[in-house]
């Protein structure tokens, strides 16, 4: 991904710098899944798959760390957005629903 190729629009779900630290991470997730591909086109002994194991691991970690960081961000800013504790309670109960459905 090249800067600059995704508008960042303002909101409340994350904040401007959440979402390209986000969009960083991904960015490098996206280079790990090309180095994987290159890896699988490449595969010529059964020991070249260790290595694609090992790099499609790397690729789902980090993708795992990208989903925490997202909930993290998300707890984070919409909480500290909130009205009252009542809205702030409500938000954090969805994030938690998320996780309890996504992780």
């Amino acid at each position: 991904m090249a800067d600059g190729a995704l508008k960042i629009v303002e909101g409340s779900a994350l904040t401007a710098q959440q979402k390209k630290d986000l969009l960083n991470r991904l960015a490098r997730i996206e280079g790990q899944l090309r180095g994987v591909q290159k890896l699988v086109a490449l595969a010529a002994e059964p020991s070249d798959i260790d290595a694609v194991a090992q790099q499609m691991a790397a690729a789902r970690k980090a993708l795992d760390r990208s989903f925490v960081q997202l909930l993290t961000s998300a707890i984070q800013t919409q909480s500290a957005d909130a009205r009252d504790l009542e809205e702030a309670r409500a938000r954090a109960a969805h994030l938690a629903a998320m996780l309890d459905k996504f992780a």
